[in-house]
């Protein structure tokens, strides 16, 4: 599984390829991931850095991040406890206790990517799917499968820096 950002082009929400062009590096146990696209932002370029661990009674899993001053922002505030709840049948969503910065925005998302919807709300999608807009800010993506998510109600998820 590639450890990209997936910006795909998805025409009914699933079942369409993902494709990998916004995010030309990730923050992933310090390595950076080249995406091999020419037509990439600098702007997402990696720092030597780290991927987050959420954690919860359901699980624990890994993600990479996208180096982007909301990322960065996420880091410095770390650990986090977010209550987070079910919506759409899609995601779990929760509040930060304070804004991070805002960013370019997509409205497609797959099963994995982590997110901001408003500069607020982080977001765990398990399933693919589009939102309206202006869409989410992508921090970035889970690392394997995101399913634990996929059950009916909230979850109590602690965020912590990657080792």
């Amino acid at each position: 599984m590639a450890m990209l950002i997936v910006t795909g082009s998805l025409a009914s929400g699933c079942g369409a390829e993902d494709r990998f062009s916004d995010a030309p590096n990730t923050i992933s146990g310090g390595t950076a991931v080249e995406n091999s696209d020419s037509d990439t932002s600098s702007a997402t370029r990696a720092v030597v850095g780290r991927g987050i661990v959420i954690s919860s009674e359901r699980g624990r899993i890994t993600a990479d991040l996208v180096d982007s001053p909301a990322t960065r922002a996420l880091l410095a505030r770390l650990p986090l406890t977010i209550e987070m709840r079910d919506h759409l049948r899609q995601e779990k969503t929760g509040p930060l206790p304070a804004p991070l910065p805002n960013g370019s925005r997509q409205t497609d998302f797959s099963a994995g990517t982590i997110g901001l919807w408003g500069t607020n709300d982080f977001v765990i999608y398990y399933r693919n799917g589009r939102v309206p807009s202006p869409g989410i800010v992508v921090l970035g993506r889970v690392n394997g499968d995101a399913s634990m998510f996929d059950t009916p109600g909230s979850v109590t998820v602690q965020i912590k820096k990657g080792n």
